[in-house]
């Protein structure tokens, strides 16, 4: 029993933190956040991991029941975040900022800038439908029956792959300290390109899974 449950527990962190890939994450947020000012890029953090962390535990506890509500599948649900992320990847391997990051001087535009840390930084990068889908089925496994260690370290995973993230984001200048104005540039349009390939998996699995559903063999 004992060496089922650390099973379980060692494989969720593994399948949450993979599917969320702080790693990634982090070097979107560089791409993303270039110009921005120290406070800023710290209220966009706070803003994106709370995001990614509140969607993940309201879907892995709610997700069956929103999804049957609004009558709105995973597939569509991959589909739109696919779409809102290959614009963002678009922009970058044009060499553009993003609108986000527009450059502005007074509060109305500063808030619009730490929006970013919402979407897409925190949804759909962090929390995107890969992550939803994984934390719904992990709890689906683990509440037929209910159990509720199970469901508590489904939960306890999230927040520590989350609390990961928000440190790597913390310090990702440090990371990239080294790489200059050009190299930055660079970067930026290989992340886009990366993201655009992710962007478009996305729409992939999300028209397969509607072919599967809504017109079944």
């Amino acid at each position: 029993m004992a060496d089922d449950l650390l099973t379980f527990t060692i494989g969720t962190f593994i399948a949450i933190f993979a599917i969320v890939n702080p790693l990634g994450a982090t070097t979107f947020f560089v791409a993303l956040t270039k110009g921005y000012t120290k406070k800023l890029r710290r209220r966009v953090v706070d803003k994106a991991v709370l995001s990614a962390t509140l969607t993940l535990v309201v879907f892995a506890i709610f997700g069956t029941y929103i999804f049957a509500f609004f009558g709105t599948s995973i597939p569509a649900f991959r589909i739109a975040g696919g779409i809102l992320l290959f614009s963002v990847a678009f922009s970058m391997i044009q060499g553009e900022r993003p609108k986000s990051q527009l450059t502005a001087q007074d509060q109305k535009d500063a808030l619009e800038k730490e929006a970013v840390g919402i979407v897409p930084l925190g949804i759909p990068m962090l929390a995107g439908p890969g992550a939803i889908t994984t934390v719904m089925v992990l709890m689906a496994g683990a509440s037929s029956p209910v159990d509720p260690l199970k469901v508590a370290i489904i939960i306890v995973s999230i927040l520590v792959t989350m609390a990961i993230t928000f440190g790597m984001l913390t310090y990702a200048d440090r990371i990239f300290k080294r790489v200059g104005r050009m190299g930055a540039s660079a970067f930026s349009r290989i992340m886009g390109l990366i993201l655009a390939a992710i962007a478009v998996q996305f729409v992939i699995l999300g028209i397969q899974g509607a072919i599967t559903l809504y017109f079944p063999p």
